[in-house]
């Protein structure tokens, strides 16, 4: 009986088990990538105790929202959800961009914004074999705006 309450709240397409359109599914993994990257931050934040510098909270406030707008845009199958959240993704991407340029040592050390508190070129925590989080950042937010660009492009009309 709960089993079947919980299927009356998944939108029309998964609720059915009929084949989800494949712009859904793009909007579907843009959300999937939100939720993950948001997930990964809360879990290095408070289980890990690590303390994010400044362009992690910048790129914080950039993903939290994209994981709560892409869950209702694609739970409501409304498009408006995907033009709300692109902006979103690229200013993640551009903050993303600046903070891995840094860390890689490519922008001078007088450009860091963090002033006191945890050093925003100095982060040691390598996940995957050496990819640093700003990188893992970066990546997140391309794929999430790619994937909302193409979501975009088929359901125009």
């Amino acid at each position: 009986m709960q089993l079947r309450l919980a299927w009356r709240f998944l939108p029309e397409p998964l609720s059915k088990g009929v084949a989800m359109s494949r712009p859904s599914m793009l909007l579907l993994i843009a959300w999937l990538l939100a939720v993950c990257a948001t997930g990964g931050a809360l879990f290095i934040g408070e289980v890990i105790g690590m303390v994010p510098c400044v362009l992690c909270w910048y790129q914080r406030i950039a993903m939290f929202p994209l994981a709560l707008l892409l869950g209702m845009a694609f739970y409501s199958e409304d498009r408006r959800g995907a033009v709300y959240a692109v902006p979103l993704a690229l200013a993640g991407a551009a903050v993303a961009l600046y903070h891995s340029l840094l860390v890689a040592g490519l922008v001078p050390k007088a450009w860091v914004p963090c002033g006191a508190g945890v050093s925003c070129a100095d982060q040691k925590l390598d996940i995957f074999y050496g990819i640093e989080l700003p990188w893992l950042s970066l990546a997140a937010f391309i794929a999430i705006a790619v994937s909302l660009s193409l979501y975009l492009r088929k359901t125009a009309k």
